[in-house]
């Protein structure tokens, strides 16, 4: 579904009116993601990251389990982790968690941060020795949104 713009604002260069979109084509969003990212590495002088991705497949290509996210200039942030239903409880969180977290390392990260609503996982965070830093009440209404970070230890030397 698509919104509606004002096709009444014509911007600096020919710009199109402005557009709200209930569904954003992923180039779109891309698009953003690549702006802001430009904007950062000319702002910081550092050009070094990477999306983040581990997935559990089944052998039809499905995917039942995985995490998302990136790394940036010595952080790793992980935006989603999910695990199908029939899964839960099986230990695949933790092994995606330990899979990002040695990754996270290998890119040179120190820290990972990441947000859990109250009614998903904060206290599986929690054991796996995130510490929360906030927690905004009522995001959604009757919940929070918790945000939680860990920092990494380097790797010992083997």
């Amino acid at each position: 579904m698509t919104g509606l713009g004002d096709t009444d604002d014509e911007g600096a260069n020919g710009a199109t009116s402005l557009v709200v979109l209930s569904e954003p084509t992923p180039e779109d969003i891309v698009a953003l993601e690549d702006g802001l990212y430009g904007f950062n590495v000319a702002a910081t002088g550092v050009d070094d990251g990477r999306y983040l991705s581990i997935f559990l497949k089944r052998n039809d290509g499905t995917i039942y389990a995985g995490l998302h996210g990136h790394s940036w200039a010595g952080v790793c942030e992980i935006k989603t982790l999910w695990i199908a239903d029939s899964e839960r409880g099986k230990g695949l969180g933790s092994r995606l968690l330990a899979a990002a977290e040695q990754e996270a390392r290998l890119r040179g990260c120190h820290v990972i941060h990441l947000a859990s609503f109250t009614f998903q996982a904060p206290d599986f965070y929690e054991k796996h020795g995130f510490q929360r830093l906030v927690q905004l009440e009522d995001f959604p209404r009757g919940h929070a949104n918790v945000l939680l970070a860990k920092t990494l230890m380097p790797e010992a030397p083997v």
